[in-house]
């Protein structure tokens, strides 16, 4: 289909030509008697035309122009019954009642009909016909599937594709078809013959289209349709999955394979690897088989099985030999596509497997001349990964030579690749650091630029030696610096690195210059980073010219500007305010943080107190860095994707919370009960994984309640629980009274799990009650009637001993929070204290008293102190906040460890309230 002309185009001869009001106008050459099928042939272009594009029809004109073009069924031309069945499929998403043409199309579809548009046919009846119609037209599609043509063949088992969705269990039906549609066979293609007026009888108005003379097909492309519809009715049974594998593999040569067509062979390749990374189990047989298939005569098929084995999990160097050597035999191929997917796979494997690689890297060299930039740029990342440090200086001068000839999306693999470089090789930083402070003067693009202050801000995190250097080059960049967002970063991190400099005073110029020139984004960020030299200083000339510059920002015309210089000209006057604003080194947890506040939005009652923020957790900034850290380009660009797991990704802690508060909220009952303090991270397991039934628990605190949440599944198919409770015993002066219970009144297997409530009144609120309960599982279980699929009326009552249930302190009151230990624990000097001294004779490490203890206690370790250095002596210090207003507490552990006599430990214990500091001590000593 010619598109218009760019004259056509400004002539306006175009836009009238293939003008919607025009076309539908023109439909009247439909109704002509005798039928052109020029003209016709023509329109239908046209509309088409217009569909592809975008244009779109009004229900009433698309079934106007749709049963306009059904009249010319009547006519018996090949290439204009092709056209109409192309624009029934077309108009079918948009015109009403189309399912009354069914029967002309039937008839075109018989097995006995040989007509070229046959294939036009089944492919339009599948966008005709809706679900409870599959069943009729079955034996058109078994009978279409299984013929010996393979362009009627590859149409019907395309449909029957498309046709999976909406009718499963008749589709299903036709998988011996389409087991016999993959097995090779004498398959035929099909041109008229030389009575009917050349190819398609474009031009032929006679009506006859008498046999044609069937062509030997060599692509076998129904192959790889068939096993594409194989695999969609089979993909749930994972067992059928493996043995049409096994089946079609030909054998651990691969020769003995029924598969002729090389994308057909790629797709069961593709599936081969999908089963071995869902089931080890069959790893080592599924090796056997694409090791085979890396012999294939296929370039196409070598690469994909090549491919499949490189990203294998888990895979070890003896079993990427034989990969590797195909891959490097297509370096030298003279076809571009395989040295590109060469490079990009090795660039990809270089990254868990560099050594492996190594072997290949004489050819990579010779790659990084290559006329095609693309594989030039493949080929030096992975040298880059690959190397060693004597060639780094070699492939940096190579590099320099060619990055103004590439895209910025391939600048960025660059820079991304010398990135891990400068930490595998810290000695080498000189000559990185100039290289890339020369590209980031080059033209480029917002996420190339991103990647060279990344990769800048890198270096100064981990090698100290280039720090100074490093800063001074992103002081000059942010001179002429055309990203906002760029220039915002640069200047916290000089905030946050410059006051630490031997000459703090040389950043100062570069800061105050934005101040003066920049927008007001980067003016806010410029005075916050004045402040910390300010707060920082050492001398008190600097602190007083900070303060300088400060006052003359309190005349900028931007209110967040001239707010923080008033702000931060408060602090520097202040230690207090300081430590809290500029020197804090722990934030809130973000996702706590948006918990509460969503939590205090929805409570009607809290909106009368102003919301509290001393029970949200804090993490370090470093964690905080960690959370929110993007993904390396290096990964996502440099790298082509894996394979994405099936499974969607699970919910995050917030995510389990919210939908927690949710699902308590929607109970009245619950709703009085005021907010959660805290829900269980993780459900416990109550049962065991294999038995028929299935319950975990998660436990929700309130100030005045204890609810327990059992979530009960049913795996039994033919059975149904009714009347679903557990029953909770706890132990004697527990402090717990039981409230309420909420039973699941029908479980079957369909609508698993389900959610019995039990709720408790905690006698005294103030204490923190730890203790354990018998659990008993109680219901009346019912057998299904399968002719009714209802349960039966009589059943029978039936119990289900549970583990027990434990309320601790570690994960129930006490929330992991970071805190800065010295300063903490000075300011609680005069809170509540306690300590103690504890003998941990099981303990066979100071490592194994440490990892024990904070399990135990669910705090926060602080300062690496959850590694000892020492085997003989170590200090643990631990943070954390207690529910309900037990405010924040320290724990610091002092721990001896002899020989024989295990871990000896002294335990010290500070808080803002008696009893979480009584807390504590009870969970250790008891």
């Amino acid at each position: 289909m010619a598109y218009a002309s760019k004259k056509e185009d400004e002539s306006g001869l175009s836009s009238y030509y293939n003008n919607k009001t025009t076309i539908i106008q023109e439909a009247r050459v439909f109704n002509d008697s005798p039928i052109s099928p020029r003209k016709c042939r023509a329109l239908l272009t046209r509309i088409v035309y217009l569909l592809y594009i975008g244009e779109t029809f009004s229900a009433q004109e698309a079934t106007t122009l749709f049963f306009g073009t059904t009249k010319l069924f009547q006519h018996k031309d090949s290439a204009l019954r092709q056209m109409v069945y192309l624009a029934i499929k077309e108009l079918a998403t948009t015109a009403e009642d189309v399912i009354m043409v069914t029967s002309s199309i039937m008839k075109d579809m018989q097995p006995n009909s040989e007509v070229i548009y046959r294939p036009n046919a089944i492919r339009a009846l599948c966008r005709i016909i809706d679900p409870s119609m599959a069943q009729g037209v079955e034996r058109f599609f078994k009978a279409a599937i299984v013929d010996r043509t393979p362009s009627i063949s590859s149409a019907a088992l395309v449909s029957s594709y498309h046709l999976f969705p909406l009718a499963k269990d008749v589709v299903k039906r036709w998988v011996n078809e389409a087991q016999e549609a993959v097995s090779a066979k004498s398959s035929s293609s099909f041109f008229p013959g030389s009575s009917g007026g050349g190819y398609l009888n474009f031009g032929s108005s006679g009506n006859s289209n008498s046999g044609y003379q069937p062509i030997p097909s060599t692509s076998y492309i129904t192959q790889y349709h068939a096993l594409g519809l194989l695999y969609l009715i089979r993909q749930q049974d994972r067992m059928a999955v493996t043995k049409m594998i096994q089946q079609l593999g030909g054998g651990k040569s691969g020769a003995g394979t029924t598969l002729k067509n090389s994308m057909a062979l790629c797709m069961l390749i593709r599936y081969a690897a999908k089963v071995m990374e869902e089931d080890p189990n069959v790893q080592r047989q599924i090796l056997d088989l694409l090791e085979g298939w890396l012999r294939h005569k296929s370039d196409m098929v070598n690469f994909e099985a090549a491919r499949a084995i490189c990203e294998m999990k888990n895979v070890n160097a003896s079993q990427l030999t034989k990969p590797i050597a195909v891959l490097q035999l297509f370096l030298s191929s003279p076809k571009p596509v395989l040295k590109f997917s060469a490079t990009r796979t090795l660039a990809t494997l270089a990254l868990t497997h560099p050594a492996a690689v190594a072997s290949c890297n004489v050819d990579l060299e010779n790659l990084i001349t290559d006329q095609n930039r693309s594989v030039a740029t493949y080929a030096i990342t992975t040298l880059l990964k690959t190397g060693n440090e004597a060639s780094v200086d070699r492939l940096m001068k190579q590099i320099t030579g060619f990055m103004s000839e590439i895209s910025d999306e391939f600048k960025v693999i660059i820079v991304d690749a010398i990135r891990s470089l400068c930490i595998k090789f810290p000695t080498k930083h000189v000559s990185m650091l100039a290289f890339l402070s020369g590209v980031l003067r080059d033209e480029g693009g917002y996420d190339f630029k991103r990647a060279v202050v990344e990769a800048m801000f890198d270096m100064i995190k981990f090698i100290s030696d280039c720090k100074e250097q490093a800063l001074s080059h992103l002081c000059e960049f942010i001179e002429d610096c055309e990203f906002t967002k760029l220039s915002v970063r640069i200047l916290h991190l000089l905030g946050l690195e410059g006051p630490k400099a031997p000459q703090p005073t040389k950043y100062i110029r570069f800061i105050y210059n934005r101040v003066v020139l920049e927008n007001a984004t980067v003016r806010a960020a410029a005075v916050a980073s004045l402040a910390k030299f300010g707060v920082n200083a050492v001398d008190d000339g600097l602190r007083r010219s900070i303060g300088v510059l400060l006052n003359r920002c309190l005349d900028d015309v931007d209110d967040e500007v001239r707010d923080r210089a008033a702000m931060y000209l408060k602090v520097m006057k202040e230690a207090s305010l300081a430590d809290t604003y500029v020197k804090e080194e722990s934030v809130f947890s973000l996702a706590a943080l948006e918990s509460k506040l969503v939590a205090y939005v929805n409570d009607v009652d809290a909106s009368a107190q102003p919301f509290d923020a001393s029970s949200i957790p804090k993490i370090s900034r470093a964690q905080l860095a960690a959370e929110s850290t993007r993904p390396s380009t290096l990964d996502t660009i440099a790298a082509p994707a894996t394979r994405a797991s099936a499974s969607p990704p699970p919910p995050t802690a917030a995510e389990t919370q919210s939908a927690y508060v949710q699902q308590l909220a929607d109970i009245p009952h619950f709703a009085e009960y005021g907010t959660v303090l805290n829900s269980s991270v993780k459900p416990a397991q109550l049962t065991e994984s294999e038995t028929e039934y299935q319950v975990t628990c998660v436990k929700h605190i309130f100030r005045e309640h204890i609810v327990f949440q059992f979530n009960v599944s049913n795996t039994l198919p033919d059975t149904v629980l009714e009347q679903v409770v557990v029953v909770m015993q706890p132990q004697a002066d527990s402090g717990l009274t039981e409230d309420v219970v909420f039973q699941i009144d029908s479980l079957s297997c369909a609508n698993s799990p389900g959610i019995v409530y039990v709720s408790f009144k905690r006698d005294n609120p103030r204490e923190y009650t730890t203790t354990s309960f018998q659990c008993i599982l109680k219901f009346i279980s019912k057998e299904l009637d399968p002719s009714t699929g209802r349960p039966e009326e009589e059943g029978y009552e039936d119990e289900y001993q549970l583990e027990e249930v434990e309320l601790s302190a570690g994960g129930d009151y006490i929330i992991p929070s970071y805190a800065s230990f010295s300063s903490e624990w000075d300011r609680l000097r005069s809170g509540a204290t306690a300590t103690e001294t504890f003998s941990l004779g099981a303990m066979e490490s100071i490592k194994a008293a440490c990892d024990s203890i904070i399990e135990l206690l669910n705090m926060e370790p602080l300062g690496g102190t959850e590694t000892p250095s020492s085997p003989s002596v170590h200090t643990l210090q631990l943070s954390g906040l207690v529910t309900g207003g037990g405010g924040k507490v320290l724990v610091r552990c002092r721990m001896t460890f002899s020989r024989g006599q295990g871990v000896t430990l002294e335990l010290g214990v500070r808080a803002e309230q008696e009893n979480a500091c009584a807390l504590v001590v009870s969970v250790v000593g008891g």
